[in-house]
């Protein structure tokens, strides 16, 4: 990356002060001083666990040659210059993007968000543009993706800076198209600020990261906010059977679109079938099966159609390309052993609403005869109101239920397992069982099941870790099934 003047950095930042040189070169950005050097800018954003402001003077001992900050030290180095801004996190998104070349104006960004169904959406859609012919980029959950080299992924939405070096890999391998989950958190903190979106989906609103956001109705203009910022060239394409579907295009400039598979909307489909070896839509006034599972897959790949649609792809060939794809890893995967009877299931479904989803799901497309063994836990360090939900309507949906830890992070796995059990009821505690080792947990649901009965682990999906006391540890949930069903053979 070549060294930029400062100046041309802060065009689209609303700088309050400014304390040195305004041409100082820039040849990296930091947000993390232990990373400082010279000829860096380091921004000080103020976290939920840490501020970085605290962390200035060690920026500037180490060589910096700029400092971002809301709040300027007492002592002002005369070898360093500093920018006053109102929110460094609001800087960091324009910064960032100048420095980088402004890689998403080079681009058809397509932004997806919502609750459930990111990571799947924004998946499908990224395999369609590349069946298509086009070179795209991913940015998800699950992973990162530049046409085919894959990068591991950390968060949903990575920081201003990691996530304009990505868009900038992109544009330097020939991608004319990149597909990107947009978190509420990623809204929440500007770290998708600076970017030029070409078109925003958003799937559904359902209980998740109130311990972040607080309340529901910040949750909600976290999300509202991504298509606020969309502008009039972009469109927004929102699902109109959610009810807070429409709020999300009150104040969007973008060109508005709706999907729907009960009212009248832009793109329809009708439910012809669900069952476990795929769907049968009829879409657009064609009948087409598809080889995912489930009512909110229906729903996603309604979503996905839309976009390409928008996009300005042919609507048969897409519809085609859509037919034949697979889902995301961890998302409603199954995991079978040759000679073993017993179907696995593998999701990721972390909130009420995609347990609730995953398991309907296995309720009408399952046999009269086969039992649904679920295995579910929930996050430590995590929105705790939705412990008790997720307990009570696996009990609901399922023959036979373990709770178990997740990643229980800082806490106490039984603690979260108590929280989790209060949400019971008789008869459902009959038939639920608490094993707090995970390993444990899905040999016990294995050995529950008989010839043909499904067995789903719910919570981790893709994840290849799990988290305790700070230490992440290999575990993979759909490894561990295949195991267990290995020894039952």
């Amino acid at each position: 990356m070549s060294t930029l003047p400062l100046f041309a950095l802060l065009t689209d930042v609303n700088v309050l002060a400014q304390h040195g040189n305004p041409d100082a070169p820039v040849a990296g950005l930091t947000l993390d001083s232990r990373q400082a050097g010279p000829g860096m800018l380091f921004c000080a954003l103020r976290g939920t666990a840490t501020d970085g402001h605290k962390f200035i003077a060690t920026a500037v001992q180490q060589g910096v040659g700029v400092v971002v900050c809301e709040e300027l030290p007492a002592e002002l180095n005369p070898a360093t210059t500093y920018v006053l801004v109102a929110d460094s996190a609001a800087a960091l998104g324009p910064i960032a993007s100048a420095f980088y070349g402004h890689p998403s104006r080079q681009l058809q960004l397509i932004g997806v968000t919502g609750t459930n169904g990111k990571t799947t959406c924004a998946t499908l859609l990224h395999k369609l543009l590349r069946e298509l012919g086009y070179h795209a980029g991913l940015l998800s959950t699950v992973q990162n993706q530049i046409d085919e080299t894959v990068i591991a992924s950390t968060h949903t939405t990575p920081d201003a800076i990691r996530l304009n070096e990505l868009l900038a890999r992109m544009v330097a391998a020939g991608c004319t198209h990149a597909c990107m989950e947009v978190s509420s958190h990623a809204v929440a903190q500007h770290r998708v600020d600076g970017l030029r979106f070409v078109g925003g989906i958003f799937t559904n609103l359902t209980h998740d990261h109130l311990d972040y956001h607080g309340t529901f109705d910040n949750y909600l203009k976290a999300k509202k906010g991504f298509f606020d910022a969309l502008p009039k060239t972009a469109f927004a394409l929102t699902n109109a059977d959610d009810k807070r579907g429409p709020v999300m295009l009150q104040n969007t400039a973008a060109r508005r679109a709706t999907y729907s598979l009960r009212t009248a909307a832009t793109f329809r489909a009708r439910l012809v079938a669900n069952e476990m070896h795929g769907l049968l839509l009829e879409m657009d006034g064609q009948e087409v099966h598809f080889r995912l599972i489930g009512v909110f897959n229906a729903y996603n790949l309604l979503a996905v159609y839309g976009a390409a649609v928008l996009l300005g792809e042919d609507p048969t060939e897409a519809l085609t390309i859509l037919s034949g794809l697979t889902t995301a890893p961890g998302r409603f995967e199954p995991v079978a052993v040759l000679g073993n009877a017993i179907m696995g299931l593998v999701d990721y479904a972390h909130t009420p609403d995609a347990l609730e989803n995953v398991l309907q799901t296995l309720h009408q497309t399952r046999r009269p005869e086969q039992h649904i063994i679920t295995v579910v836990g929930c996050g430590g360090n995590r929105d705790a109101a939705k412990r008790p939900i997720m307990a009570r309507l696996a009990a609901q949906l399922s023959d036979q239920v373990i709770l178990t830890a997740d990643n229980p992070r800082d806490e106490d796995p039984l603690e979260i397992l108590r929280q989790m059990q209060a949400g019971l009821t008789p008869p459902a505690d009959a038939h639920t069982q608490l094993i707090a080792d995970r390993r444990q947990a899905i040999r016990a649901a294995v050995a529950l099941a008989r010839p043909g009965d499904l067995v789903l682990v719910a919570g981790k999906g893709h994840e290849t870790y799990q988290e305790i006391k700070g230490v992440k540890s290999p575990f993979d949930d759909r490894e561990e099934l295949r195991a267990a069903l290995l020894e039952t053979n």
